[in-house]
Parts: C-alpha cells; sequence; structure tokens
C-alpha cells in the first residue's frame, strides 16, 4: 500500500469504498463546476514568501476563533449526508475533531442527529442551521441545540434555493435513495461500507424524521425537504434567530461586501467567507478572491473566517495571510472519513496541520498570530 501524504491520496481510497452516488454528492459543484474548481485553483496563485536564517524553534499554531482556544485556525465545515459517506460518519468526525483539538459544526442535514453526537463526544461541538418555512421546527433545531450544549450556531444564508448538481441528477440521487440496479450494484461492489451501514441504526436524516410535523419516516420526508428551504428568508429572519438562540453566531455563505456589511447589523460575531463549496451559484467567484476586500471592509468589526477550496495546510495559510482568523475544511475531512472511517479523518488533520506547521516555519514565522499579508510574495 502507498504511503497517505496529502489529502489527493485520501480522496482516490474514498473514491474506491464509497458508492459513487454518495462519494459525488461530496465531490461536486453545480452546473459546470468552474466555481468549484475556482475554490481550488485560486489558491496556486497566491505566492508565499520563503525566509531564511531565522530561528524557527518552538513553534505554535495555537489560535482562536470566536473567543474559543483551538489547536490550529481550523474547524471542520458543515457537510450534509456525512453518515452515508461511512456509518456514523457525523460522530467519527466529531470526536477526531474534539481529540484534535478543533471545531466540529454539525449540519441539519446530517444523518447523526445532534443528540446523538452530544452523546457520543465530551466537548460543545457548534451546529449549523438551515432556515425552513417552518419557524416552529427552525426554533426547536435552535432549541435542541442548546440543550445539548452547543457552543456556536453557524447559520447558513446561501441555500435558499438548491443549485442545480448534474452529478446527483446524473446518479439518481433522492431523498430517500431508490435503490435502483445502479445504486445496488455500486453498494454491493463496497462490501465494508454495507458492512458498516448495516451495523448502525443511523441511515436517515435524524435531525428530522420524528421531529417534523407530518416526517415520520423516509417516505414521508422527500416531499417535506422539497417544500421547505424558505426563498423568502431575509435579515429580520437572522434578528429572530441571534435572539433565539443567544450565543455566538457565525453567518455563513457571505461572498459579497454588501452583505458582509449588512450582517453587522445582526450582531453576528463572525462570518464565513463561502459560496458552498462552489454548489450553488456557478460562476460566482473564489472564496480566497474576495476574502482580502471582505476583511478590508469589515475585518475590523467582526470576526472574518473562510471555507472553500482547502486541500492543504499551505492553503490554510495563505487564508490566514489574507486576513481570516479561521478556516474551515469539508472534503478533505470527508475523504479521510470514506477512506478509512475515524482513523482516516484523523490522518487528514495531521496531514493539514504538518504542512500548515512546516510551511510557517519555511516563510520564517514560529507563531500563526504573526502570520500576514507579510508573507505573501507580491510584486
Amino acid at each position: 500500500m502507498s504511503p497517505i501524504l496529502e489529502i489527493n491520496d485520501l480522496k482516490k481510497m474514498a473514491r474506491r469504498r464509497v458508492p459513487r452516488m454518495f462519494f459525488d454528492y461530496a465531490d461536486s459543484g453545480s452546473w459546470t463546476e468552474s466555481t468549484y474548481r475556482a475554490n481550488e485553483s485560486d489558491f496556486q496563485k497566491i505566492k508565499l514568501r520563503q525566509r531564511v536564517a531565522v530561528d524557527m524553534t518552538n513553534r505554535s499554531l495555537k489560535s482562536e476563533m470566536i473567543g474559543q482556544e483551538v489547536a490550529m485556525p481550523l474547524a471542520m465545515a458543515p457537510t450534509g449526508l456525512t453518515g452515508m459517506q461511512h456509518a456514523d460518519g457525523e460522530i467519527l468526525i466529531a470526536q477526531a475533531c474534539e481529540e484534535a483539538g478543533i471545531p466540529y459544526t454539525l449540519s441539519t442535514m446530517s444523518v447523526c442527529s445532534i443528540e446523538d453526537v452530544a452523546e457520543h463526544t465530551k466537548k460543545p461541538f457548534w451546529f449549523q442551521l438551515y432556515v425552513m418555512r417552518d419557524k416552529e421546527f427552525a426554533g426547536n433545531l435552535i432549541d435542541r441545540a442548546k440543550a445539548a450544549g452547543c457552543s456556536a450556531l453557524v447559520l447558513t444564508l446561501d441555500l435558499q434555493i438548491l443549485g442545480q448538481r448534474h452529478k446527483d441528477l446524473r446518479n439518481g440521487l433522492s431523498t430517500p435513495p431508490k435503490f435502483t440496479p445502479n445504486h445496488v450494484l455500486q453498494m454491493a461492489t463496497r462490501p465494508l461500507w454495507c458492512l458498516g451501514m448495516l451495523g448502525t441504526k443511523r441511515r436517515t436524516f435524524r435531525n428530522i424524521v420524528g421531529h417534523a410535523k407530518g416526517v415520520e419516516d423516509l417516505s414521508s420526508l422527500s416531499s417535506w425537504t422539497a417544500e421547505q428551504f424558505d426563498p423568502k428568508l431575509n435579515w429580520d429572519d437572522v434578528e429572530w434567530i441571534k435572539e433565539r438562540w443567544g450565543g455566538p453566531l457565525i453567518i455563513k455563505g457571505i461572498l459579497d461586501v454588501e452583505d458582509a456589511k449588512l450582517s453587522l447589523k445582526t450582531g453576528a460575531d463572525a462570518i464565513i467567507v463561502s459560496n458552498h463549496g462552489g454548489r450553488q451559484l456557478d460562476g460566482a467567484p473564489s472564496s480566497i478572491e474576495v476574502l482580502e476586500e471582505i476583511v478590508d471592509a469589515v475585518g475590523k468589526d467582526v470576526e472574518v473566517h473562510m471555507d472553500g477550496g482547502i486541500r492543504s495546510g499551505q492553503d490554510i495559510l495563505k487564508a490566514i495571510a489574507l486576513g481570516a482568523k479561521g478556516t474551515y475544511v469539508g472534503r478533505p475531512l470527508l475523504y479521510g472519513l470514506g477512506a478509512m472511517g475515524k482513523p482516516g479523518v484523523a490522518k487528514a488533520i495531521d496531514i493539514l496541520r504538518n504542512e500548515l506547521d512546516i510551511t510557517m516555519a519555511l516563510c520564517g514565522e514560529r507563531d500563526i498570530k504573526n502570520i500576514g499579508k507579510h508573507n505573501l510574495y507580491r510584486k
């Protein structure tokens, strides 16, 4: 077996071990996937400034995100259907993140519920909220997150209407899965994945089924989900959520300076510069492309984080150098999960940490808190 040296090695393993419809769900963008690709490729345009003959001993990656100490400025982004990459996937990633000292964010559209993750972890995690038309259900989600001890609420604003993802349509991915002959073949050729799924009771959207009105099983989930994303979502709703939650609020999906400024009025504690991993508006700029201008516009008034396209520790350092106080990864940890379960997630985190640490040293810095634009090579 070849050594696992980079995130791409885990991606290749996950592709072999996860049924294609679920792997493609995680590893896809909308329409032509131009924004999905730009999220990664635009990082390569940013060059680092190498320094030599400096003391590189006693390096520290410790930082803070929304006042919470983190082992490095990195958090797990909310990802739907994580429990379909590997049985009990959300629990396993949450445990690996906890052990690594980085925040884990549970998605509304998770397979494992808020209560499932809370039961199997020791420290508070973050919860990501989609605002549904059923405001009573949304309010109950917030209350459940509070009851579980979640320490921050991540409110995603860029999914009022679902972007069209061609891979999902071509794969016939649906809620619930229809299990066509092609789907059955995909699963039959991944026996370890199947064994894992047979050994768990968590195979549906457990934050929703049994909690939303009229959704008692998988058969009733599809029509409910299709109707629930709220195209009328506006900033007044954000203020209601802030008041109902009463704790640290992070707004995700900001890609424009004007929206960043509007988010300040809601009392958000942080904003995440994000284009939903290139899964919504295809043709929008990459997250890293707009990060600097958003930081320059609002960075003194709100903590700015960044999500999208990070595949290495070098990418993390570049985002921090451009002003982000924290970064998020989704796919790299999903690749690790699909490849090897919890050990794969731990391996992905370790790869990112090692790359970040070595890159920081070669840039002549010993403390991640000192990273800034002076570490970038610009003519």
